[in-house]
């Protein structure tokens, strides 16, 4: 074993870089990063993060109820109420921590409206606002002397042992061996389940593949979040985001004939959750017989969008599309998971002494259909949550002997079957995707499941195609298994 640590966090988007920062100087922490620290789906968070700040015009009964509207009241409540009254104090320390968010002129946070929302409650950093916090998150870690930072990393064999666990790590061709009393997962979202997606190219549900095979219990992970406006001129795998928030400023929706349609399925039109926005995107292109969906802001100045949007309009510029002047090309892709690690209050997952935050982690805020914004405030919420009971658990019980340590696989063997991503990409687009179809799930299941059987079957060369694939491999298949059984 190179070095034994109290806590081991998986993942280095906002829920594992908060998570590091909210442990005592005495606990020591090995945060794990499968690339570099700033590739994660929090840095790829545009919108920004929604809380209560203002208690004149707004309160937390109602974002609790816009949550658990865009939930379809599926939520756990207490985890709501959690979210909501706690996650302001976590927004401000973050503020504390340097994460700039724009301001207004009297030196308080901008805040603006997306949809499902009833208020202005979403404090941001222009359209960046998850580079913003994720950033700012890195240089503060960096400054710990508690913390260790392994990047370039990537985590392929998990031992729980009484005392804790041991981790297997890939970096540089090497292995390496790593103990700790306490893991957290914070290894993000599943999009790279799909063919298409807003997701970073290393979300693959590792940790929720890793928690399934340690006998964690996992929830709900077919409830997954389509986005309805990822550019769609883009032919790669992962599509870049048109933030909510150009709805919010007041963007609209328009088919393959420039007309507004939105309001047509439902009375809320553009801002509606992105679930109900989704449907009604992929039911107009069944009408219509195409797929060509716009969104158009260029009632507004100039200037103002530049400002307020310049990642959106510069990325859009590379795709040749002035946002300021042109209709912006949009379609549904994959964007994010409401179920995942299921864990109680405390961030705690159903084995001793390991914990789940951010994305893969199923809190049972969302419910059914993620609130736009709440994601990012969960992250920060949950995974505090996760330190602090750790931290007492540590001051409670001290540092308990791990146990016998595993016997290590090498890390050769023979090369992997190759296509078996892109298969596993393309069943669940075709069989599991805004406008589910039911009549393929069996199959689908089946054929994943071979192509799990195939995966496993042999002691392949230990790589991060590997890893990848049978995590991806893992997740379709508790998705299609949970669709199967009317589990979702």
């Amino acid at each position: 074993m190179d070095k034994r640590y109290d806590v081991i966090i998986v993942g280095t988007g906002a829920a594992g870089l908060y998570a590091a920062l909210n442990f005592t100087p005495d606990v020591s922490v090995l945060l794990i990063s499968k690339r570099e620290l700033t590739l994660s789906n929090s840095s790829l968070a545009q919108g920004g993060v929604a809380c209560v700040l203002d208690t004149v015009h707004d309160n937390y009964k109602l974002h609790i109820t816009d949550t658990l509207i865009a939930g379809k009241y599926k939520n756990n409540v207490k985890a709501v109420e959690k979210l909501v009254k706690e996650g302001p104090g976590d927004v401000m320390r973050v503020k504390e921590l340097g994460v700039d968010f724009d301001l207004n002129p009297d030196g308080t946070m901008c805040k603006t409206l997306e949809a499902g929302h009833s208020r202005h409650r979403i404090v941001h950093h222009k359209d960046s606002t998850g580079k913003a916090i994720v950033d700012g998150l890195i240089l503060k870690v960096k400054e710990l002397p508690n913390v260790d930072i392994l990047e370039n990393a990537l985590l392929y064999s998990m031992h729980k042992t009484l005392g804790g666990f041991y981790l297997s790590i890939l970096q540089d061709g090497k292995s390496r061996y790593f103990g700790c009393n306490y893991c957290i997962l914070a290894t993000g979202g599943i999009g790279r389940v799909y063919q298409y997606t807003t997701n970073s190219a290393i979300a693959t549900g590792d940790g929720i593949a890793f928690a399934y095979m340690l006998g964690a219990k996992i929830k709900h992970l077919s409830r997954v979040q389509f986005h309805p406006t990822a550019f769609a001129a883009a032919e790669n795998r992962e599509r870049f985001l048109i933030s909510e928030a150009v709805r919010g400023e007041g963007a609209v929706l328009l088919n393959c004939h420039g007309e507004r349609f939105a309001h047509n399925y439902d009375s809320r039109g553009e801002l509606a959750p992105r679930d109900v926005v989704s449907n009604a995107i992929v039911r107009e292109s069944l009408r219509t017989n195409s797929e060509n969906f716009y969104l158009d802001i260029t009632h507004k100045p100039a200037d103002f969008l530049r400002q307020r949007f310049p990642m959106i309009s510069e990325r859009c510029l590379e795709e040749g599309v002035d946002i300021t002047k042109d209709w912006i090309p949009v379609f549904p892709c994959q964007h994010y998971l409401m179920g995942g690690i299921d864990v109680n209050l405390r961030s705690e997952t159903s084995i001793d002494g390991l914990y789940a935050a951010g994305e893969c982690s199923h809190t049972g805020v969302h419910g059914a259909n993620r609130l736009a914004s709440n994601s990012l405030l969960e992250a920060l919420v949950f995974s505090r949550t996760a330190a602090e009971d750790i931290t007492r658990k540590l001051k409670k019980y001290g540092r308990k002997p791990l146990g016998l340590e595993p016997a290590h696989r090498p890390i050769t063997g023979k090369k992997m079957p190759s296509g078996c991503r892109s298969q596993i990409r393309k069943i669940l687009q075709d069989s599991y995707f805004v406008l589910p179809k039911p009549e393929k799930y069996e199959e689908s299941y089946r054929q994943v499941e071979d192509i799990i059987k195939l995966l496993f079957s042999e002691c392949y060369e230990i790589s991060s195609d590997l890893v990848e694939a049978k995590s991806i491999a893992v997740v379709a298949s508790i998705i299609l298994d949970e669709v199967r059984e009317g589990q979702s």
